[in-house]
């Protein structure tokens, strides 16, 4: 059977990762279950830059087919703070429960739509003929008075979707799936995915 790396060991990813991607007719791993441990320096300017450095780097060191994402949360009100700085925010080491604290704080005098933010990931797609794409989803909403809902991850508690009137940590896994910025720029990656397993 044919197998795809997909550059990470956050294991909240993969597990969406995996769920968006089950039907395709190969295994998805990730760098944990190849035990793959490398440090990449992702030093580009954008989503789709520093998707393509990550994808690339392990296409290099494995010769197989690799994914990788780049992605966070661009706040309006923050300038689109953090954006491509999502990760390393206010320190790599630093929790998610301060890093989303913090942004509460920020926006302590923004109200309605000047809390207007998205997730933003761009998906690349490295094979070992040289062959890289990338695509880009997006999902629009606020940011939340406090932290609510136990799915998800990161920015998860905080970022309101107004259309389920719920954050994104408080969707099911399913709905997720269905209208994440992560699944929908993976439903446009797997096209192309399926046109190279073709080959």
């Amino acid at each position: 059977m044919k197998r795809i790396i997909f550059a990470t060991t956050n294991e909240g990813k993969m597990k969406e990762v995996k769920s968006i991607l089950e039907d395709l007719e190969c295994e998805v791993v990730s760098l944990k279950d190849i035990n793959l441990d490398v440090d990449i320096v992702e030093d580009g300017k954008t989503f789709e830059e520093n998707a393509i450095i990550k994808a690339k780097t392990i296409m290099e060191l494995t010769n197989e087919m690799v994914l990788a994402d780049d992605s966070g949360l661009e706040v309006d009100y923050l300038d689109k703070a953090p954006g491509i700085y999502s990760a390393r925010f206010l320190g790599e080491d630093t929790s998610y429960r301060i890093k989303n604290q913090y942004i509460i704080d920020k926006l302590e005098n923004a109200t309605g739509n000047e809390r207007s933010a998205r997730f933003i990931c761009a998906i690349a797609f490295a094979c070992p003929d040289g062959q890289i794409s990338t695509t880009r989803g997006t999902i629009e909403g606020l940011i939340g008075y406090e932290e609510k809902g136990e799915n998800g991850f990161g920015y998860d508690p905080i970022f309101y979707v107004p259309e389920f009137n719920c954050t994104t940590a408080e969707l099911s896994t399913n709905q997720k799936n269905e209208i994440s910025h992560r699944a929908k720029a993976l439903k446009e990656m797997k096209e192309r995915v399926l046109t190279k397993l073709a080959r």
